[in-house]
């Protein structure tokens, strides 16, 4: 139902695109994020936002590099990576969320998400 693509191996500074594409009965009108887990530690949050496309949220470490969007017409959710550093080699997930009112203050948390893809493995190099 949720289908993670564009992962791969770039040089530092570089760029990449991750896809997310989006299917079967997950509610459009919910929200999306991408987490990812570096080696040795826990998934982190790192964007996302609610349908709407307003206030995308992004964590300290990515922001200013990285910019969620989305293709509601293609069902898809991607995320621009912008100077890449290798501290950012990790799998990157995406995950989804049913409407729920407390998107503001759970939207960092792996528990407010209901469906989650595989992960792409992103590999920064220096």
């Amino acid at each position: 139902q949720l289908q993670a693509s564009g992962g791969g191996l770039v040089q530092a500074g570089g760029s990449l695109r991750l896809s997310c594409l989006v299917s079967g009965r997950i509610f459009s009108s919910g929200s999306i994020a991408w987490f990812r887990q570096r080696p040795g530690t826990e998934r982190e949050f790192i964007a996302g936002m609610i349908w709407t496309g307003d206030r995308p949220m992004y964590a300290d470490s990515v922001k200013g590099r990285f910019t969620i969007s989305r293709d509601n017409v293609e069902k898809t959710r991607y995320l621009e990576m912008n100077s890449l550093k290798p501290e950012d080699t990790a799998v990157y997930y995406c995950a989804a969320a049913r409407p729920k009112t407390s998107y503001y203050r759970d939207y960092a948390n792996m528990g407010f998400y209901d469906y989650w893809g595989q992960g792409t493995q992103v590999t920064v190099s220096s």
